[in-house]
């Protein structure tokens, strides 16, 4: 039994949802995200609530279920209030900078690092080590931080790399000098 589908979403007053045969189209005022309903599932407006439900207990749909409501839940969480992801360089030379539609990357090798900005994501730059991913798709904020991330993950004996702000990075000793 799918808990988290049978939970309701509450609805913000500025977000309308339009589901065209499962076709849904959400919009509030941080922009309009898409999303097609897998088959199955329907969802049921009603007093500034939605509810996701299942046709049958088919296990497809069980498990398609808490998704859907899920997925459904981050779009209206992501048109009301947006998504955001913090990043840190950390290293001697490493930085950071927007140029046009990219993020330039220096960290270390010998040469720059162009990452494509995908559309629907704003990335600043502050401090030439403090990057910011924001967006209202919480997939595609996740995925452009998370790739910016595999460049150059924090390695344990320095310390550097490119990490999410607040993550912990579990150090280690050095060589130690024998006798």
């Amino acid at each position: 039994m799918s808990r988290v589908g049978l939970k309701t979403i509450e609805l913000p007053e500025k977000v309308a949802i339009k589901n065209d045969n499962g076709a849904l189209t959400i919009e509030g005022p941080k922009g309009k995200l898409e999303f097609s309903l897998p088959e199955g599932i329907t969802l049921s407006q009603e007093d500034g609530t939605v509810t996701v439900s299942r046709a049958t207990d088919n296990r497809r749909h069980k498990a398609l279920h808490g998704t859907a409501r899920s997925l459904v839940n981050n779009m209206i969480i992501g048109v009301t209030v947006g998504y955001v992801k913090d990043l840190e360089i950390i290293g001697v030379g490493f930085r950071a900078a927007v140029k046009g539609s990219n993020l330039d990357l220096s960290l270390g090798k010998s040469h720059p690092i162009l990452h494509p900005i995908p559309a629907g994501v704003t990335v600043t730059v502050t401090e030439n080590t403090k990057v910011k991913v924001e967006g209202n798709d919480k997939q595609e904020v996740g995925q452009f931080a998370a790739e910016v991330r595999a460049y150059y993950k924090p390695e344990p004996y320095k310390g550097k790399g490119v990490r999410y702000v607040g993550e912990y990075v579990r150090r280690k000793a050095g060589k130690s000098v024998g006798k």
